[in-house]
């Protein structure tokens, strides 16, 4: 282990991440240096991130949420946007999702995409639960809180699950994008994107045309949080 500890916290909260911050502070027992950065925002994440691989002074801990204000310059609209991200140009970095969100859907596909080495629920986590979510991870065990744990037995035969660009999808629909004009702002053909809304709706079980039911589906499944 590191003599010091990287950890970038991230939530739009900052009073929360003062809370997590002193949690593990004050709890450390191993007299290890923790040196914490925190940002409010995808765009600030994003850039320090950035900062620390181009220096090769990698963040060792992740914390992240998944809903928060998103940062469409980079096209990134969630903490799971941000997340693929992190696996893609720091991929030592581990990353603890700490949110509210426990639907099943999007529980799902965060463990399906990302697999991160903790994923937390706030309700479920207590001071201790944080600390001993954060000495596992570095010690290179799973934390996952008892809600994921137990979504995950009853559900690990699902196969449904959401790729960035189907979330991208819904988020643009959401923003009063017409379809024909999706393809301005996503990597995709016309052809692949409505296939894509096909899929989705087969997905969500919606048998109705449009776009407003796809979108409300959505956000009812916890798949997309304005």
């Amino acid at each position: 282990m590191k003599d010091i500890i990287k950890v970038l916290m991230l939530d739009d909260h900052p009073l929360i991440l003062e809370g997590y911050k002193n949690i593990i502070l004050e709890m450390d027992n191993e007299g290890r240096q923790i040196v914490f950065e925190i940002s409010d925002s995808i765009e600030s994440a994003f850039n320090k991130i950035g900062t620390s691989v181009n220096s090769s002074n990698f963040f060792d801990i992740i914390f992240l949420d998944i809903n928060l204000p998103e940062y469409p310059e980079e096209k990134i609209y969630s903490g799971e946007d941000l997340a693929l991200f992190i696996r893609k140009v720091s991929p030592h970095s581990k990353i603890i999702f700490l949110t509210m969100h426990n639907e099943n859907f999007r529980l799902y596909n965060i463990v399906k995409n990302i697999n991160p080495e903790g994923l937390l629920i706030k309700s479920d986590v207590a001071s201790k639960d944080l600390m001993d979510a954060f000495n596992d991870v570095l010690a290179g065990r799973i934390s996952y809180s008892d809600t994921v744990l137990k979504f995950m037995r009853n559900e690990i035969t699902n196969e449904f699950t959401l790729d960035q660009y189907d979330r991208e999808i819904i988020f643009q629909l959401s923003k009063g994008v017409q379809t024909k004009k999706l393809p301005e702002v996503i990597p995709l053909s016309l052809a692949a994107i409505e296939k894509r809304k096909r899929q989705l709706k087969d997905i969500f079980g919606i048998e109705k045309e449009g776009d407003l039911v796809l979108i409300n589906k959505a956000r009812q499944l916890g798949v997309f949080v304005e």
